[in-house]
């Protein structure tokens, strides 16, 4: 039986709000330092990221094919982390140096278990409610992938909140509300070319700035010239963030949004350029465009390549780590080669995404696309004066777009985790029909609000294990792999 939320909810002053958001953050926290050395190993890409910031720490000169900002962090990690008295109990010479597998890992535990208190902060921004930003900061945190990406020693997590900062603040500076606008618009700038010096996608959070300011001024201008007049219609109070967009002209726009981002990510290649003289800042950028161009697509380069299209609906996940064991964890725990088949436990960590999540994120992203081209055939969108329900709808697919329709143009081998970016904002228009169902008067929308927010707690606690990398038999492992496609 399906739960029936109350039409109204009732006064109260226990703070829902506060308990919800410091629980949701708890719990990523615990997901996330749990056992985060267990396997004393380098897992999936820390063979490069872990390696290259112990390169930073010993003044080893290498070649990084990426920025190298993640890089820096996981460095500081490091060093930090080689100072604790605590998490020290499993080491190895991996990275070149003697390093307990906690200290590469930690900082990015703690990085992704905030992501959830950002994306809370980014949705209410975008409307001013409380319930939608605690409903897609419940989604950020019952997504495996990005559990898996926060315990190892790699640089999505990095790009994504980063890039994320950098829309929260832009959208706080055309909120206008207490600090200064042009302080929040120059943290934005910086968050961005913060974001481009962890990858050059990074930007992408940024082009789907652009795309919306550009939609802003484009509108206004049909509305000024074929629109209905304000005699005909009375213009509402301007209560919404990117009502305020066409508030921004070119100077500002270039100045703190182009200027400032390539600013921000030519200064962040300093101390690697201090380390690594040649090749120069300039060349640099030349290997690493012809280092991706040169990787290569398929099977034939890596197992678990996959195309743009199939992220949609996670056709194929990645396994970062697989090995197999008589009956111990500790059977794990070193740098050996994977067992021998026949053993009773698998310890398998997937980077794949909460499953129901996933698909009903992406059928709520497709379903805003629909209603907003309706809408513009209609010849309703683009005459009158957009309403917040049409700024978050747009704001949504267009940044949904930018993060993932530049993947359609590239060749190389790509994989699941490049989905990242787009996913949050799938998952923003996932909780913000959630939201509205469960405020709406219908018993039925109310009910289907509450069955999908179980539905993806209910798959997240299922796939757990694999996300953690716990042990499981192989009727259980198999139990998770729903489709051959998975393995």
């Amino acid at each position: 039986m399906v739960m029936i939320l109350p039409k109204k909810p009732s006064d109260s002053s226990i703070p829902w709000f506060s308990i919800g958001i410091t629980a949701i953050v708890l719990l990523s926290l615990a997901l996330r330092f749990w056992g985060l050395g267990r396997f004393n190993r380098l897992v999936f890409d820390e063979v490069y990221y872990a390696i290259f910031a112990n390169n930073y720490l010993t003044g080893t000169s290498f070649f990084n094919p990426h920025p190298p900002l993640s890089q820096y962090i996981i460095a500081i990690g490091i060093w930090i982390g080689s100072h604790l008295p605590f998490g020290q109990d499993t080491v190895n010479e991996l990275t070149g140096s003697l390093r307990s597998t906690w200290s590469y890992r930690w900082l990015n535990a703690l990085t992704g278990s905030l992501i959830p208190m950002v994306v809370a902060a980014l949705a209410y921004q975008l409307n001013r409610r409380r319930s939608y930003a605690l409903i897609a900061a419940l989604f950020a945190a019952t997504d495996g992938l990005f559990l898996v990406e926060s315990r190892y020693a790699l640089n999505n997590i990095y790009l994504v909140i980063l890039g994320l900062l950098g829309q929260l603040f832009f959208l706080l500076a055309l909120n206008r509300h207490g600090a200064k606008p042009w302080l929040m618009l120059i943290l934005s700038g910086v968050f961005f070319g913060a974001s481009a010096a962890i990858k050059w996608n990074g930007l992408w959070f940024l082009l789907g700035i652009y795309i919306v300011w550009a939609v802003a001024w484009v509108w206004q201008l049909f509305r000024t010239y074929f629109g209905e007049t304000t005699r005909t219609r009375p213009i509402p109070s301007l209560s919404h963030p990117l009502q305020h967009l066409t508030e921004l002209n070119v100077g500002h726009m270039v100045l703190n949004l182009v200027i400032l981002p390539a600013l921000t990510y030519s200064l962040l290649w300093i101390p690697h350029l201090l380390m690594n003289p040649t090749p120069g800042f300039w060349e640099s950028q030349v290997k690493i465009l012809t280092f991706h161009q040169n990787v290569g697509s398929g099977t034939d380069v890596h197992p678990y390549c996959s195309r743009w299209y199939s992220w949609l609906l996670m056709w194929r996940p990645v396994a970062y780590f697989y090995q197999t064991a008589s009956h111990t964890p500790e059977a794990v725990s070193t740098d050996s080669p994977l067992s021998a088949g026949g053993s009773n436990l698998i310890y398998d960590v997937h980077a794949m995404g909460n499953p129901f999540l996933w698909w009903l994120s992406t059928t709520a992203i497709l379903l805003l696309l629909l209603l907003l081209t309706q809408r513009i055939i209609e010849g309703v969108g683009w005459k009158s004066i957009p309403t917040s329900y049409t700024w978050i709808t747009l704001y949504l697919i267009v940044n949904y777009a930018a993060n993932l329709l530049p993947w359609t143009k590239v060749t190389r081998c790509t994989f699941l985790y490049h989905y990242m970016g787009a996913s949050v904002f799938s998952g923003l228009a996932l909780a913000w029909l959630v939201d509205r169902w469960l405020h709406s008067e219908q018993n039925q929308y109310r009910s289907a609000g509450v069955t999908v927010i179980l539905v993806v707690v209910l798959a997240f606690i299922f796939w757990l294990p694999i996300y953690l990398g716990l042990p499981l038999s192989g009727s259980g492992y198999h139990l998770r792999m729903w489709f051959r496609s998975w393995i």
